[in-house]
């Protein structure tokens, strides 16, 4: 399941976080994940205090590269044409691997997602049902002795067991749902289109329609089925589309859940063409980085280098950034495969950072995943995570990919990012994953402004997704700044400046009076919100006790953040 979409624990409680989410954008101001929280009451990473101060008057030394595994980017967009990576190896459509890394005609990426004669993969099924049904006959009867089997053996079966018990447990709480919420949304698009002709409007919120009076009993009975969904989930100020968006968005998942249990899902991937069991076979795919959904991908590359200064839109974080789009996130689950050559490619190809905003809760070939992470951490390139949106504690429920090896060894190259919000009163995100050990840092991740596909048009969004890539732009403003800096380095000048906010927020998932509460320095391993200008400061000191112009008797950070332990 890609990060961006919300693991719902019931109808009611996504529709009221949801119309919260619709409110916020209305309120926030654009672009205030760049503020400083003492100068402009927004709690932002002060990326704007940065350069107007530290980095005034100076340039930086390198152009770093971030690759960016997504769903894709909108390459004609007006603010990531400039910031494109480009593979000055290749000579554009000639169809010829110029450069002879097995790719053809990759000039900006590549998409893993593709066939040699165009096709695109863009939906996929859940990872849980392929485990599941993959795994079933072999596992399905009897389960052996864990203390017989080598790592990934024992790490097969445990896996088998949390899909066979998550499949069938889904299935029977999503076939009420679906009982539920059927005849509402089969008599919905009719409802809706009455009263969009009738009031003249396409859009419309809970509070015009309560002003609006019907004519007729169909313009009656509509409202009425419309209203009752505005009132139920408190959602006056949204509007009829973020409403029926998220309620179909709702159903049509927990049918999947349903259809899970029936019989295996579909080889959406087939049309690709490679051997899935075959982590080497690697040079498959197309180059068509866009194909029909770029939305995500889009938006992320935005947050990282969106062209600065050229008074379009916005202005990404890093500037002198190069974005390598890599297309390896379906609509539904990644597959273990097509992350691990992801990265290899970034590696490869000159990327010192990879950003990666998905995530899911089954990785089957996770050694495939550990060893492109650990040949990333061998070339110092630093991979940063977003945690996930479903308002979990990582701590006790496994993400992937994740910086823990099957051997419970952590990779020293790997932030995992939560979301934070533009106020106190919002501080953490509703939906973000947490975890004192496994969450490194929070960052801004909420009303999120910045590039959206066709006609270089600009959007707020909202996840650990938007999240993620903030830390990954503020890591290569390091690096183009401080080159002698390493992937390690990065990583514990990101965590260590992180600004600790003692504050009460309300635990995720929580909003109301009732919902339990907790600090905010427990939710990340750092406890706080990254700051571009603490961070360039321990950057600038660090560097100069590296190139001897300070003494290394006090060295900036500790000689090293890796941890060596247990992963449960």
């Amino acid at each position: 399941m890609t990060v961006r979409k919300l693991m719902v624990i019931g109808v009611l409680a996504a529709f009221s976080l949801a119309a919260q989410a619709q409110k916020s954008v209305q309120e926030t101001p654009k672009g205030w994940h760049l503020l400083d929280s003492k100068e402009n009451g927004y709690y932002g990473i002060s990326l704007d205090k940065a350069y107007q101060t530290l980095l005034k008057g100076k340039q930086p030394k390198q152009q770093v590269i971030v690759a960016v595994i997504d769903s894709g980017v909108d390459t004609t967009h007006e603010d990531l044409k400039p910031v494109l990576w480009i593979n000055k190896k290749e000579t554009p459509g000639n169809g010829i691997d110029d450069d002879k890394n097995g790719y053809i005609d990759d000039v900006h990426g590549w998409n893993f997602l593709g066939s040699k004669n165009g096709q695109n993969v863009t939906t996929d099924s859940d990872e849980a049902a392929r485990v599941y049904y993959s795994l079933k006959k072999k596992y399905g009867d009897s389960i052996p002795d864990l203390n017989t089997l080598s790592l990934e053996q024992a790490d097969e079966v445990r896996t088998f067991e949390r899909a066979k018990f998550q499949i069938e447990t889904a299935a029977k709480e999503a076939s009420i749902m679906v009982l539920l919420y059927r005849n509402i949304v089969e008599k919905l698009p009719a409802a809706d289109s009455v009263l969009k002709t009738a009031m003249g409007k396409q859009l419309y919120t809970g509070d015009q329609l309560t002003a609006f009076k019907p004519k007729s009993s169909e313009e009656s009975k509509s409202k009425s089925l419309m209203l009752g969904l505005f009132q139920q989930l408190h959602a006056m100020e949204a509007t009829n589309k973020s409403i029926i968006d998220d309620l179909m968005g709702f159903y049509n998942g927990e049918k999947k859940k349903v259809e899970n249990l029936n019989g295996p899902p579909t080889d959406y991937r087939g049309i690709v063409g490679d051997n899935p069991n075959d982590v080497n076979d690697r040079f498959y795919g197309n180059n068509d980085i866009m194909a029909s959904d770029a939305t995500h991908g889009t938006h992320v590359s935005g947050i990282i280098g969106a062209a600065r200064g050229n008074s379009k839109g916005m202005d990404g974080i890093a500037n002198d950034v190069r974005i390598m789009v890599l297309r390896a996130v379906p609509d539904g689950d990644e597959h273990d495969k097509d992350i691990a050559n992801a990265i290899r490619y970034a590696v490869d190809n000159g990327a010192k950072v990879i950003n990666m905003s998905f995530g899911k809760y089954f990785s089957p070939q996770k050694k495939w995943v550990d060893d492109a992470v650990k040949y990333a951490e061998e070339k110092g390139v630093l991979l940063v995570h977003a945690a996930g949106n479903e308002a979990t504690n990582v701590d006790d429920k496994r993400h992937f990919p994740t910086a823990y090896y099957l051997d419970g060894t952590k990779a020293s190259n790997w932030i995992t990012v939560g979301a934070s919000g533009p106020t106190k009163k919002n501080l953490v995100a509703y939906f973000s994953n947490y975890g004192k050990k496994d969450v490194d840092v929070f960052a801004p991740g909420m009303d999120i402004y910045s590039t959206i596909p066709s006609g270089d048009q600009y959007k707020m969004e909202q996840g650990t997704s938007m999240a993620s890539p903030v830390v990954a732009g503020l890591a290569a403003l390091i690096m183009s700044y401080y080159p002698q800096l390493n992937a390690k380095e990065v990583k514990q000048i990101i965590e260590k400046s992180a600004k600790s906010l003692d504050a009460t927020v309300y635990k995720p998932n929580e909003m109301d009076e009732k919902g339990e509460q907790m600090n905010f320095s427990d939710l990340s391993a750092s406890g706080g919100v990254i700051n571009a200008v603490e961070a360039i400061k321990l950057a600038d000191a660090l560097a100069a006790t590296k190139s001897g112009k300070t003494s290394p008797a006090k060295p900036a950070l500790p000689k090293s953040s890796v941890k060596k332990t247990q992963k449960g």
